[in-house]
C-alpha cells in the first residue's frame, strides 16, 4: 500500500535556485525493509535533483520489476513516472526519449531486472547510448522471490537455505565497458560522500550512464546455520499462521578516502573490501580501466568511483538523425504525412 508523507515542513527548510525544498523532491512513504540499502539510495537521489534544480515536472522515472524498481515511488512525487514489466525498462526508456529529448531520464533497476531477463534489452540501450542516468540497485538476490540468486552473485555466496552459489556472477561495470558505455561508476549505497557527485555526474552526462551500486539486502543474508532463520522456524515448529516478519536493522554506512580501501561489515557478517580509485586514475581509458576493475577484482576488492567516461560522443538522437524539436512538440499532420509521404520515403531506401 502506498503511503503519502505528510505536507508538515518547517519553513526553515534550504530552497534552491528554483525556490524548492527538498521535501518538494520526495515520493510517498518507502515500504522496503528497515534498513534497505536502496533507501540510502532513494535519498541520495532526491539530493541530487533538489542540488541540479531540475524541476521535478521535468523529470521521467523508469523501473522495471523488483525491490528496487518499487524505489521510483519515494523520490520525485511529482515527475512522469513509468513501472514496466520485468526487464523491459530499457525498451521503454528508449522510446519515450525518441519521443521527447528536453525530459532528464532516469531510470532504476535491480541486477535480477537488469543482468537476467533485461540483459539483451540494457546492452542495447548502452550500444545507442541513450541518454540517461541507469542505477543498478545491486543485492545479489531476488528480493521480492525470497532471497533466490541473481545473476551478480559472487560464487560461494550463501542462499537463504545455505546452499552455495556455483556460477559466476555476471560483472554490470565491466560488461558497460565492453560494450563501449560512455559513463560507468560504482558506490555503495552507504557511501553517501562518494555517490551523489556520481549521481550528479550522470544527471547531466550527455549518454547513456550506468552506476552499478552495491547495496545490501537486509532480509535474505540468513544461512542454513542461523537458529533464528525464517527456514529453520518453518521445519521445526508448528505453523499455526502463515507469516514472516522482517526485523529492523541498522542502514550500513562508511566514509573513507579516495585512493584508499575499506572492509564493510555486511548484516550476515561477511566482509566486503571497497576501493576508492584515487587521483592518479585514468577515467578516460576505457582498456585500462577494464585492467584495473577486473585485476583488484581478482584480489577480492570491489572498486567504486567514476570507473569511465567518455565525453563528446554521439547519443541515440544523433545517431539515427532525428529532428531537434521533440516528436511531442510536432504537428500530427507532420508526425504522420500520410500513405504516399511513406512510399516516397520507402522508395528513397531501394
Amino acid at each position: 500500500m502506498i503511503q503519502a508523507k505528510p505536507k508538515v515542513r518547517h519553513p526553515g527548510l534550504q530552497k534552491n535556485a528554483l525556490g524548492l525544498t527538498r521535501r518538494d523532491y520526495e515520493g510517498s512513504m518507502s515500504t522496503l525493509c528497515a534498513g534497505c540499502g536502496h533507501d540510502s539510495i532513494t535519498a541520495a537521489v532526491i539530493q541530487a535533483f533538489f542540488d541540479l534544480d531540475i524541476p521535478p515536472h521535468r523529470a521521467v522515472k523508469l523501473s522495471g520489476i523488483g525491490c528496487s524498481s518499487k524505489t521510483p515511488t519515494y523520490f520525485l512525487g511529482e515527475a512522469h513516472g513509468f513501472n514496466g514489466v520485468h526487464g523491459r525498462m530499457p525498451a521503454i526508456a528508449t522510446g519515450a526519449n525518441a519521443a521527447n529529448r528536453e525530459m532528464v531520464y532516469i531510470g532504476v533497476s535491480g541486477d535480477g531486472d537488469s543482468l537476467s531477463i533485461g540483459l539483451g534489452h540494457l546492452c542495447h540501450a548502452v550500444r545507442r547510448n541513450l541518454d540517461m542516468l541507469y542505477l543498478i540497485e545491486n543485492n545479489g538476490v531476488y528480493g521480492l522471490t525470497k532471497g533466490q540468486f541473481s545473476a551478480s552473485a559472487d560464487v560461494g555466496s550463501l542462499s537463504k537455505r545455505g546452499e552455495p552459489n556455483l556460477q559466476r556472477p555476471i560483472d554490470p561495470v565491466l560488461m558497460a565497458l565492453t560494450l563501449g558505455a560512455s559513463f560507468v561508476a560504482r558506490s555503495f549505497s552507504g557511501d553517501r560522500r562518494q555517490l551523489l557527485p556520481i549521481l550528479k555526474a550522470g544527471l547531466v552526462h550527455k549518454g547513456f550512464a550506468l552506476v552499478d551500486i552495491i547495496s545490501p539486502c537486509v532480509t535474505f543474508n540468513d544461512h542454513e546455520s542461523s537458529t533464528k532463520s525464517y527456514m529453520h522456524t518453518r521445519e521445526r515448529y508448528l505453523e499455526v499462521v502463515s507469516a514472516d516478519f522482517v526485523p529492523p536493522a541498522k542502514r550500513i554506512e562508511t566514509d573513507y578516502d579516495v585512493g584508499t580501501t575499506t572492509t564493510v561489515t555486511m548484516h550476515d557478517g561477511s566482509l566486503v573490501r571497497f576501493r576508492k580509485v584515487g587521483e592518479e586514475y585514468d577515467p578516460t581509458d576505457r582498456a585500462a580501466a577494464y585492467r584495473y576493475i577486473s585485476g583488484k577484482q581478482a584480489e577480492g576488492e570491489v572498486v567504486t568511483g567514476l570507473l569511465f567516461i567518455e565525453e563528446g560522443c554521439c547519443d541515440m538522437h544523433e545517431v539515427a538523425g532525428t529532428v531537434d524539436q521533440p516528436l511531442t512538440q510536432i504537428p500530427f499532420d507532420q508526425l504522420v504525412p500520410g500513405s504516399e509521404a511513406l512510399s516516397d520515403l520507402m522508395r528513397s531506401f531501394r
